[in-house]
């Protein structure tokens, strides 16, 4: 593999995984306050 083809991979993972670390925990807490509890409970909201 060159050189270069390398450094671009490297760079590309790099910037996959920061993305993920920091978009993680936001995702799942999204993804709480979209579906909610349980059935018949009130959807959640931020202020609550």
């Amino acid at each position: 593999m060159k050189k270069e083809t390398k450094k671009r991979i490297q760079k590309v993972l790099k910037i996959s995984k920061t993305a993920f670390h920091w978009g993680f925990i936001p995702l799942i807490i999204y993804l709480g306050l979209k579906q909610g509890g349980e059935p018949g409970m009130p959807e959640p909201t931020l202020l609550r």
